[in-house]
């Protein structure tokens, strides 16, 4: 009983699938939820196939969720397709799939390369991994669902392809025959049917191995963009990736901000991290008394009287009945009621100012204050 409650409690619903496909499908959310983890990483790297094979899925989600659950009517019309065809049929959308999946992939190999020497090396010879890649973007589409099928054939047709680049000049024609070699390679050698049901992983383990699989790609993506990509200043000009982090980091502000942390960092190692988060809030103003005692123009040390007096001086110099000009009075207004809103804040904080000042005066001061 136990065993069968498992197997229940572990069924895949059509519902849930749909649901999955419409808020998440573009990355490929409903086929991880089926256990089709191969197409969920391919979907969430072509951004589900391009948003094509994405929305033609809608048809075909049903037949995946019987899938998942080895639904026993499908298991026989599988089995009876296998002993009518020795081998899969040709699926155009299969082979479509497999072309756009390893050119995509391909490019992403080649655009990653750096173009000239970084750090004094030369990465050129990095440009033998494209073969590899696009292989490997035919081989996953063709790994997907109940077919399968070896490395070994879609490799080694790319590999006596890639040497097309040196005659052809056009990189998208001898990339396609390329890419396509190894797809007809796959599909007229490798392709077998699935004759065992995959072995179903842990889903910790499932998770680690589609996150090591995204890093790798993101780091395509990380190398195309520093070395390929630029950046437009203010002016229209565009300057790469690569000089404008390293302008960045050689700059004023950030010299500064990089001097702000390191200063923080010594200062939490001899005060603590505590002392550190009180003075950010302080720093931060959050009762407003700094920016109070900027309008009335006096320091943190004014007494209660001395700020009064400022107060009643400013108000009188600054009251919008003394503007005769009307677009002025505006301006005017804003600025009285400016300074009435700091004198209220200081008046409403003057025994939290108390405090402070009597312990600024039975503390000695010393220059360990942190600047933020």
């Amino acid at each position: 009983m136990a065993l069968k409650g498992d197997s229940v409690a572990s069924k895949k619903s059509v519902f849930w699938a749909y649901v999955f496909w419409l808020f998440g499908g573009l990355f490929g959310v409903h086929h991880f939820y089926l256990r089709r983890d191969r197409h969920a990483f391919v979907w969430w790297s072509t951004l589900g196939g391009f948003g094509v094979g994405w929305l033609g899925e809608v048809f075909r989600i049903p037949r995946y969720v019987r899938d998942a659950n080895e639904d026993p009517k499908h298991m026989e019309e599988l089995v009876a397709k296998m002993h009518r065809n020795k081998k899969p049929p040709f699926s155009m959308n299969r082979f479509t799939g497999m072309l756009m999946v390893g050119y995509s992939w391909g490019q992403m190999m080649m655009f990653a390369v750096p173009p000239d020497e970084f750090w004094g090396i030369n990465f050129r010879y990095l440009n033998y991994l494209i073969p590899l890649v696009a292989a490997l973007g035919v081989w996953t589409v063709g790994n997907i669902g109940s077919e399968q099928g070896k490395l070994k054939w879609p490799l080694l047709a790319a590999y006596a392809a890639y040497p097309i680049r040196y005659y052809i000049y056009d990189e998208t024609v001898w990339f396609t025959l390329m890419v396509l070699a190894a797809a007809l390679a796959f599909d007229s050698f490798s392709k077998e049917w699935r004759r065992t049901p995959r072995k179903k992983q842990p889903f910790v383990r499932r998770v680690v191995v589609l996150g090591l699989c995204a890093c790798l790609y993101l780091s395509l993506w990380c190398g195309y963009l520093y070395f390929h990509g630029t950046i437009t200043d203010s002016e229209g000009d565009e300057v790469p990736v690569y000089e404008a982090l390293h302008h960045f980091f050689t700059s004023p502000w950030w010299l500064d901000v990089k001097q702000c942390l390191l200063d923080t960092y010594q200062y939490a190692q001899h005060h603590g991290w505590y002392e550190v988060w009180k003075q950010i809030i302080d720093l931060s103003d959050p009762h407003g008394e700094q920016n109070a005692y900027k309008v009335l123009g006096l320091g943190p040390e004014a007494s209660q009287q001395e700020i009064t007096s400022t107060w009643r001086r400013l108000s009188r110099e600054n009251h919008p009945d003394k503007v005769k000009e009307f677009h002025l009075r505006r301006a005017a207004q804003e600025k009285f009621m400016e300074i009435q809103q700091a004198y209220e804040i200081l008046s409403n904080s003057k025994h939290r100012r108390n405090r402070r000042n009597k312990k600024d005066n039975s503390e000695p001061r010393g220059n360990d204050k942190i600047e933020l």
